[in-house]
């Protein structure tokens, strides 16, 4: 059972990991009437990437009205995060506030909330509408110790406040552990390519430090993969346009779930658009994302030794 806890932590963090970044970019212009947050992660602030936007289809570098303007008109939007970087969570908490002054926003979808708390969501956000704020919102959310709530406060409690609702999109930890003991089959032709399982498997060994016995790598595997087939499925079952907020790896075209949008059979899976927030010294991949915002890194830390 402690090796399944660690296992599924060590996802968690995976899911925000990306190799290092080798190229350089170029300057961008930003047009916005409304001020970007301050930078709060201590590291590669003076990297000449941080600030940029790239368009990864093209490899040009665009200004933020450009981002703007597309991601208002997309009926899914996926933000790609790394869950312990603070100005990630300010860009997201930025940009919805944007996307929400130029059109009306149908829902937001997080990775931290579990589809089993949408009762205890849908009563805060009744509440709050009735003029009360819980005492303790994390308590009446049912907020997951494992999300650190200093990191999500501002933007949980944000959008809380909204007319649009909040949606919880993963799996709780009885789901995760039915899945890790009897891994059901994942249908679909996208996200059960050889390609994708491969590289998936071998993401998550490296996240578990290599240690992880082969034998549990396919019930690990399908835990991965079933956490993405729930947010794809809440993600097209809510109001539009939608908005995913979740780890990096779980918002990649080439590995979740734009994977299992096409799977679903979605009309709408070649009108989503991908942006992953990523740091100055990572590298992300053309044909993972559409575009991508790089920022200051928090302090590294080498979980393996730990181990």
């Amino acid at each position: 059972m402690r090796w399944f806890l660690f296992a599924v932590f060590a996802l968690l963090s995976a899911c925000q990991l990306m190799p290092k970044q080798q190229a350089a970019a170029v300057p961008i212009t930003v047009v916005t009437g409304q001020p970007l947050p301050e930078w709060q992660s201590p590291r590669e602030r003076d990297n000449p990437r941080v600030g940029y936007i790239i368009d990864l289809r093209s490899g040009a570098t665009i200004a933020l009205s450009q981002l703007l303007t597309e991601l208002a008109e997309a009926p899914l939007v996926l933000l790609g995060e790394k869950h312990d970087n603070a100005d990630h969570h300010a860009l997201q908490l930025w940009l919805l506030q944007a996307l929400e002054a130029r059109r009306t926003q149908g829902s937001v979808v997080m990775e931290m909330l579990a589809v089993t708390q949408q009762e205890a969501i849908n009563q805060v956000q009744s509440q709050l509408r009735a003029g009360s704020m819980p005492e303790d919102l994390p308590a009446a959310l049912n907020w997951h110790k494992g999300w650190d709530w200093q990191q999500y406060d501002e933007l949980v409690t944000h959008l809380v406040q909204q007319t649009y609702p909040l949606l919880g999109a993963n799996l709780n930890r009885e789901g995760l552990m039915a899945i890790y003991r009897n891994p059901p089959e994942l249908i679909g032709t996208e996200s059960t390519r050889e390609d994708v399982t491969l590289r998936l498997s071998e993401q998550i060994r490296e996240s578990h430090c290599n240690k992880l016995p082969e034998t549990q790598l396919p019930a690990m595997l399908a835990v991965q993969q079933q956490r993405d087939r729930s947010m794809a499925t809440v993600l097209l079952d809510a109001p539009r346009p939608a908005l995913l907020i979740a780890g990096a790896y779980h918002v990649r075209y080439d590995l979740g779930v734009p994977l299992h949008i096409r799977d679903l059979q979605a009309p709408v899976a070649n009108q989503q658009r991908v942006l992953i927030f990523a740091e100055a010294d990572q590298d992300v991949e053309a044909g993972s994302a559409d575009f991508v915002w790089y920022t200051p890194a928090v302090e590294a830390k080498d979980y393996c030794a730990e181990l």
